[in-house]
């Protein structure tokens, strides 16, 4: 049975990697127009390819686009080693006093492409989980209106926010393997977790609800669309086939240049084990309510390729209005 809910977010995807921020300013703004319900923007310093070739300063950009439209926002950040965690509480909270309820952050352990730029050592997975957990920690603290000061895997001296919003940004969890759901189900707000096979998907729904029962879950959800199925899976692979890799590649590559190196013998139709490329608006409805039927409560549509005034149209047109009823 179809969903039909009034909470229910369709959203776009706000990718800094492929796109100007001014660029991204008008396409979230389109989308808005077309019968889009939300957004969410990446956060990085740098792109995952040179073919992307850029990457803006995500906390700048939010500012202009919650101002320029009405939609709720959502970011996925990395707090504890290019940003410190009461600087990232600081401006969370800002923006969400500026624009109460609509605005929520995910928080993951990183990658170093985009951490490497401080020349601090790179952590193992389990040291950049424990290293999340503490700061998750402080920033809420600081939301709460609490002097922080911690000595850890991060060091906070006397750390006061004076400016806080009235209602707390939420904390969402982001997850991509199965054992990181789980034990983000234990602690934060929801989970954010990337397009997978409904099986692959199910299982990562599974682990989170074993800590995160009954909070809500979002799906980032990576497409390509174009006006025939060959240009989709060109566009496909031309953006995103250095993106593809297990999250312990993404994780720690140096580089732009190093995954675009491993990416060389990724042959198109190794793309469509990774993203939903079609042309027929009609099959993307059926997975997306595929999604739905597994409990996503938001579905944050990034067509990876770079045709975005055509996608917003007729998903627009097309697509939104049949999930949101």
């Amino acid at each position: 049975m179809k969903q039909q809910d009034s909470t229910l977010r369709i959203g776009y995807h706000a990718s800094h990697e492929q796109f100007k921020p001014s660029e991204l300013l008008r396409f979230v703004q389109q989308a808005e127009q077309a019968g889009f319900n939300a957004s969410m923007s990446s956060d990085h310093f740098a792109p995952w390819s040179l073919d992307q070739g850029e990457s803006g300063f995500a906390w700048s950009w939010l500012g202009a686009a919650m101002q320029a439209t009405k939609l709720p926002f959502g970011i996925v950040n990395a707090p504890g080693q290019r940003y410190h965690p009461a600087i990232i509480a600081q401006a969370a909270a800002t923006l969400a006093e500026m624009f109460p309820e609509r605005f929520w952050v995910a928080m993951g352990s990183g990658q170093y492409i985009n951490e490497q730029i401080t020349g601090e050592h790179w952590p193992v997975k389990q040291d950049r989980n424990d290293r999340l957990k503490e700061c998750v920690d402080i920033i809420r603290a600081l939301w709460n209106g609490e002097t922080v000061t911690h000595h850890g895997l991060v060091t906070v001296e006397e750390a006061k926010l004076w400016t806080r919003a009235k209602v707390a940004p939420k904390i969402i969890g982001a997850a991509i393997t199965e054992e990181t759901a789980e034990w983000v189900g234990g602690w934060a707000d929801g989970m954010i977790t990337v397009s997978k096979p409904p099986k692959e998907l199910k299982k990562m729904v599974d682990a989170f609800r074993k800590g995160g029962e009954g909070k809500p879950m979002y799906l980032k959800v990576q497409l390509s669309y174009d006006k025939d199925d060959k240009r989709a899976l060109q566009g496909a692979h031309e953006q995103w086939r250095s993106n593809i890799f297990p999250s312990a590649v993404l994780s720690d590559l140096r580089t732009a240049k190093q995954l675009e190196q491993a990416a060389m013998f990724v042959r198109e139709e190794d793309l469509r084990e990774h993203v939903r490329i079609s042309s027929d608006p009609n099959q993307h409805v059926e997975w997306l309510q595929q999604d739905l039927d597994l409990g996503f409560s938001q579905l944050i549509l990034h067509n990876v390729n770079l045709e975005q005034e055509r996608f917003i149209e007729v998903f627009g047109d097309k697509v939104v209005p049949q999930l949101l009823g």
